[in-house]
């Protein structure tokens, strides 16, 4: 017997949890001093391509291929933005609060964590101003 294995996607929840988490994660993000300057101020947009990502990203619909007829290419089309070890920290204390704000179980969490960790750290760009100077990330 041949049976589905449940995507990561699946397992949180799919859609209306993702798009909780995505809503969550930004209204986090507005507020944040060292993430929200390098944010446009109407995050409509970002919120959209964000969703189609992680949709992808975690085992759904390749919904951003989809809509945007090209591969994600995160490395380089973050590349303009100054990603430093600070923001790369603060991005993911940002996603954290909002994938336990869904109440997601913990072992599902963690997985979800552990792939985001990988692509944050990823990201880095920049070094800080500071390396020295460990400031924590306001939330």
């Amino acid at each position: 017997m041949d049976e589905h294995k449940q995507t990561l996607y699946e397992r949180f929840g799919g859609h209306t949890v993702l798009e909780k988490i995505v809503d969550d994660f930004y209204n986090r993000v507005a507020q944040h001093s060292d993430l929200s300057p390098i944010f446009p101020d109407d995050l409509t947009e970002t919120k959209e391509k964000q969703l189609a990502f992680l949709t992808q990203y975690f085992g759904g619909e390749p919904l951003y291929v989809q809509k945007y007829q090209r591969h994600p290419m995160l490395r380089a089309r973050h590349m303009p933005f100054p990603i430093t070890p600070t923001r790369a920290k603060a991005w993911l204390g940002c996603m954290t609060a909002a994938i336990e704000g869904a109440g997601i179980e913990e072992d599902i969490k963690h997985e979800m964590l552990s792939r985001l960790t990988f692509t944050a750290q990823h990201m880095i760009n920049t070094p800080d101003e500071n390396p020295d100077t460990d400031r924590p990330s306001e939330e």
